[in-house]
């Protein structure tokens, strides 16, 4: 008879490292006081193999590993299949974290309804809603086919039961904070219990090819709850962003074994549900002053689409003796360097002055392209002068005050000519690259530098 032992180990919260003693410090991530003791369970020093494994399954040559072009299944959302690669691949795991109300079942749940719609059978598994609770929001959406069951419960071991009957194609979790196993003796939501959860829903993804989405709750700093092992055990990782008391929503992949992790997808929430945005530059232009000193428009890519944002800037006389740095969407650092070059390059006394960055819009922008935007703004706003309505400009600064080149310029200006800018201001370098096709249609200006880049001034 096999012998049975109850243990009980510590799980660092942060990135579920496993010890056997308390420690202040993970030797992992290094974060403090975030260990916590957790029973494991039943472990039988018996076990001779993993339970449920194929004895038949032998290894396959990569030559004679086959790949058509349906492997992929479309979500018939745009914006989605964008962020996930081109569709939703068979046998993949994936994550969806958000904070709370953002609208991460009501996009899973529209995405149910596409699925089904196209002949695909769907099952939606709740374990924090009921089923009245979940045909409100159906209703809302629209008309739904009898290919999507439902099914509220948070017995890991019911569920599995129910996904090996029914073999749907897809499958959506809401949410693996609520799921438990009875191999765990923990809590549900608790560090082992939610690594083990998702440990069975990747099993049963593999072994039956069956996509299934995993909705995770996020913490305070606006990580997925739980430890970070949970990330690395998943395909793909979403994060569904934005105020969730605004109309826009971003989607944006931070993880993707199946594609690129630079994509995002915007919505906008509406009565109805989620709705596509196609044209994110016209959007987030939209109620634009072109005669406000401050002001200019940048174009910046996210992934391989460009998008036209407006930059905004507040420079004023500081009451205190130490001025203050604010920004929103952009890089505090990033734009503290940026008025330190403005000083010591061209003389612009900014260490006096508070000033305040904002990318209008929402969205959090990092790429360096959008330094001489930045740039264009601070020194509009300090010398209240408005830069022209159709200007549009990108490029990266350097600590030299040189203007530097940036990738994918053609794109840029391409999305620049769509919405009817006809002057566009970018390195001197990168115009070498250009060819007359781009330049139809725009007036293009290349600058090497700062001190050329404020001539638009005189």
């Amino acid at each position: 008879m096999a012998n049975t032992k109850k243990t009980t180990v510590f799980f660092c919260s942060g990135c579920g490292y496993e010890s056997a003693k308390w420690m202040g410090q993970c030797p992992m991530c290094k974060e403090w006081n975030t260990f916590v003791e957790e029973p494991v369970g039943s472990i039988k020093s018996g076990s001779k193999g993993t339970k449920g494994a194929s004895s038949d399954n032998a290894p396959s040559k990569l030559s004679e590993v086959e790949l058509t072009q349906d492997d992929r299944i479309s979500t018939g959302i745009a914006e989605f299949d964008r962020v996930l690669g081109g569709g939703i691949v068979p046998g993949s795991l994936i994550l969806v974290g958000g904070d709370p109300g953002i609208g991460k079942s009501t996009l899973l749940l529209q995405v149910c309804r596409n699925l089904t719609g196209k002949g695909h059978n769907v099952l939606y598994v709740s374990g924090e809603e009921s089923l009245k609770q979940i045909k409100m929001r159906a209703v809302r959406l629209g008309e739904f086919t009898d290919l999507l069951s439902i099914f509220c419960e948070t017995d890991l071991s019911a569920i599995s039961e129910v996904i090996r009957k029914r073999t749907p194609e897809a499958v959506v979790i809401d949410s693996i904070q609520t799921m438990y196993t009875d191999t765990v003796s923990s809590a549900p939501g608790s560090v082992s219990q939610v690594r083990e959860a998702t440990s069975v829903l990747m099993q049963i993804a593999k072994s039956m090819n069956i996509a299934i989405f995993i909705v995770g709750h996020v913490t305070k700093e606006g990580m997925v709850a739980g430890p970070r092992v949970l990330e690395h055990m998943v395909d793909s990782v979403l994060y569904f962003e934005g105020d969730r008391y605004a109309s826009y929503r971003i989607l944006r992949g931070v993880k993707n074994r199946f594609g690129s992790t630079n994509e995002i997808g915007v919505f906008e929430m509406r009565s109805e549900g989620l709705t596509e945005v196609l044209n994110p530059s016209e959007y987030m232009l939209s109620g634009r002053d072109e005669d406000s000193a401050g002001s200019v428009v940048v174009c910046a890519m996210e992934g391989s689409r460009p998008v036209l944002l407006e930059i905004q800037a507040l420079v004023a006389n500081t009451s205190f003796g130490f001025p203050k740095r604010q920004a929103t969407g952009a890089d505090i650092n990033r734009v503290n360097l940026l008025l330190a070059v403005l000083e010591k390059k061209l003389g612009i006394k900014t260490s006096e002055c508070d000033a305040y960055v904002n990318v209008a819009g929402g969205l959090r922008m990092m790429e360096p392209a959008i330094d001489l935007g930045i740039v264009l703004a601070i020194v509009s706003s300090y010398k209240n002068r408005p830069l022209p309505g159709d200007l549009i400009v990108f490029g990266e600064v350097g600590l030299g005050g040189e203007v530097r080149s940036v990738n994918n310029p053609a794109q840029r200006i391409m999305e620049a000519k769509k919405l009817g800018f006809s002057t566009c201001m970018m390195p001197q370098s990168t115009l070498k690259t250009l060819g007359k096709a781009e330049s139809d249609g725009i007036k293009l200006t290349g600058v090497s530098s700062l001190s050329e880049v404020l001539s638009i001034f005189r």
